[in-house]
């Protein structure tokens, strides 16, 4: 079992902090942040339901990013953090499978999943409006197993990842698994 709540949290105060004006940013993912936080409110009701083995409530497929961010969003999307957070605290969510997004996959490669997608898009929000993101080391190190096992084939990275970035010798284990993901580790807006 993984703890999703560091980076539930610290997306949920990254979100908490944003103004109108952040939200037509473009972000390292091809997308405005209101799109990337739609995808968000979506992923999150997805792995939420994933964890708690409801039945699979959609949620953005990889790859879809739509930019109709709910009324309300400010206050329910951190609440839905920590949801998703305290769902995959439970022992069961990491047991059989679990479908989320329209995807069915082994329970606790789902909870990666859900990791992987706080992180990285949390970095996304943050460099996107200018602030920095420092991931907790536990979750840099299971992202990072993540990412690096997924091959570089176009067609396995399709809606997961861009392609992988070199990755120079001195970079942290957190530039490398962003330079894996298909994101330069310098981009800014």
């Amino acid at each position: 079992m993984l703890d999703l709540r560091p980076a539930a949290g610290q997306l949920a105060a990254l979100v908490t902090d944003l103004s109108d004006a952040d939200l037509g940013r473009p972000t390292p993912c091809d997308c405005t942040v209101s799109a990337l936080l739609t995808h968000v409110v979506g992923l999150t009701a997805a792995f939420t339901a994933a964890a708690r083995k409801e039945v699979d409530r959609g949620g953005s497929p990889p790859g879809d990013m739509p930019d109709a961010l709910p009324g309300g969003w400010r206050e329910d999307l951190p609440q839905q953090l920590t949801e998703l957070a305290a769902a995959w605290r439970e022992p069961s969510a990491w047991q059989g499978t679990a479908r989320a997004g329209g995807i069915e996959m082994p329970a606790a490669e789902a909870g990666v999943v859900a990791l992987d997608e706080l992180v990285l898009h949390t970095w996304d929000v943050a460099v996107a409006t200018g602030r920095t993101h420092r991931p907790d080391t536990a979750s840099v190190a299971a992202v990072a197993g993540f990412v690096e096992a997924v091959p570089a084939d176009p067609a396995a990275r399709q809606g997961l990842f861009g392609p992988p970035l070199p990755v120079p010798p001195a970079a942290t284990t957190f530039e490398r698994v962003l330079a894996l993901a298909g994101r330069d580790p310098r981009w800014r807006a």
